[in-house]
């Protein structure tokens, strides 16, 4: 990726301006559970490095606050084990990965995944999200590629890392909003 995003683009956008415009964002919506990108962004994309600026310094700007999230999570996704089990659950078909120069390049996650949420009769639906990028994301786009029914099989779970939470859960979670449900109840 290029280090010199566009003028107008969100990474070189102000990260005040942009933290106060989701600041406005969770107080009108409140949501329990902010997920975004790690600190590399999922890869050194500067929109996506940015967005996980933006949302770390909005988690915190609400703390203590009425509007207060409670937890945060990064996404786990697209990683060496990801692409290795999906690698070798092709393979096993008898079919070609293609998969191979991605493997050489990535190195293992600095953390292992503390969420894997079950969410395999949704990927049609993930898909279609993803598809609905047209400028990001065209037709031949290598994820798109590959046999959902595989994917299924492998990896029936997108993975997410628990970066911060404001109430206890026993890790691993296979929900995001494990702890949340348990603490809104006792306070009925």
């Amino acid at each position: 990726m290029t280090d010199d995003p566009p003028a107008d683009g969100f990474a070189r956008q102000p990260l005040a301006v942009a933290v106060d415009q989701l600041v406005g964002v969770i107080r009108g919506f409140h949501p329990d559970v902010l997920i975004t990108y790690d600190e590399t962004g999922g890869y050194p994309h500067p929109d996506h490095i940015r967005t996980h600026e933006v949302a770390v310094a909005a988690f915190d700007a609400v703390a203590g606050s009425p509007w207060q999230i409670t937890k945060l999570y990064y996404l786990a996704v697209l990683t060496r084990p990801w692409f290795q089990a999906m690698h070798d659950g092709i393979t096993a078909r008898g079919l070609e990965s293609g998969m191979d120069e991605v493997l050489a390049e990535l190195p293992e996650p600095k953390v292992p995944a503390t969420t894997r949420v079950r969410c395999a009769d949704w990927f049609d639906v993930r898909d279609r999200a993803l598809r609905a990028h047209e400028t990001q994301v065209p037709p031949d786009n290598p994820f798109l590629r590959h046999p959902r029914d595989v994917e299924r099989a492998v990896w029936p779970t997108e993975d997410y890392v628990l970066a911060r939470s404001f109430t206890a859960t026993d890790l691993p979670e296979d929900d995001l909003f494990a702890g949340i449900r348990s603490a809104a109840a006792d306070r009925v």
